[in-house]
């Protein structure tokens, strides 16, 4: 289970699992898919470690948090970015850090871009951006039809995500010894396999992030760094190039043994470049 998960709220009529730990400065920690705050467990302590609060939730239809039934409620990125608003409130952060992973890095954009007055620095890791989703991959599955995608056998489901999520990591086997089943168990059975495709794949669509491309520059008022991993075959490093011009003086990061799940291959180093950029926005005179 997730250890990091402490707490269950209501936001905007849904129930949102949640958690902080340490005191200090706050850190908000934003998660993608098929993922959950889990990609956290081993970061997000060691930076409250350090004289930092760390704050974590599942997303809307993801890891923890609630499944809605009723198909037309959105929880595609742009939806998520209410979520998070929300979320905000209940914690009472005005300013904070902003870690984000995967899709979250999505949301994290629309969020930079609308509300940069609230960002105290930005850490974007192995990232969505522009139109770089679905995969190929994902193309090729979503061509099936997520309704039949939905109903495929239990068995036939979870040993396709297991192929799919051991791609996302260069550790493998250290993944499948340790949280892959957790991962598998979110997204499959009665409510997590029929969840994945209406709450997560339905919503793999660029015009969340091409939305806001030609105003990333924007995101230069902040400290922004970015952090990718070199074997990264989900989100290729250019990538990671490209949002790095894009952003004026942010700082890029390319990590050796590390795939699209870098948060599990890179924890420690991951932690410390976190903490790093923290401390560097404190000298930041961002102009507002």
């Amino acid at each position: 289970m997730n250890p990091l998960i402490t707490d269950q709220i209501i936001v905007n009529g849904h129930r949102i699992a949640c958690g902080t730990q340490g005191n200090g400065a706050p850190v908000v920690f934003l998660h993608g898919t098929p993922s959950s705050s889990l990609i956290w467990r081993n970061i997000a302590p060691r930076v409250a470690q350090q004289g930092y609060r760390a704050h974590v939730f599942d997303l809307l239809g993801f890891g923890l948090s609630e499944r809605p039934h009723d198909p037309q409620v959105d929880t595609s990125m742009s939806a998520q970015v209410e979520i998070l608003k929300a979320m905000l409130d209940h914690w009472g952060l005005k300013r904070f850090h902003l870690v984000a992973h995967d899709i979250g890095g999505g949301i994290a954009q629309r969020f930079g871009v609308f509300h940069p007055e609230r960002l105290m620095s930005l850490t974007m890791i192995d990232v969505v951006s522009y139109d770089s989703y679905p995969s190929p991959r994902t193309r090729k599955q979503m061509a099936q039809g997520l309704d039949a995608l939905a109903k495929a056998p239990d068995d036939t489901h979870r040993r396709h995500f297991r192929d799919w999520l051991l791609s996302a990591v260069y550790h493998k086997q250290d993944f499948a010894d340790g949280p892959l089943e957790t991962y598998l168990d979110y997204i499959s059975g009665w409510i997590g396999q029929p969840s994945l495709f209406q709450h997560q794949v339905r919503h793999y669509d660029p015009i969340h992030t091409m939305e806001v491309a030609d105003r990333l520059p924007k995101l230069g008022q902040l400290p922004v760094q970015l952090i990718w991993g070199a074997d990264d075959d989900w989100q290729v490093v250019d990538w990671a190039h490209r949002l790095h011009n894009a952003i004026p003086g942010s700082r890029l990061t390319v990590l050796e043994e590390c795939g699209h799940f870098s948060p599990e291959d890179q924890p420690e180093r991951i932690a410390a470049l976190v903490l790093d950029h923290v401390k560097v926005a404190r000298q930041w005179a961002a102009p507002m």
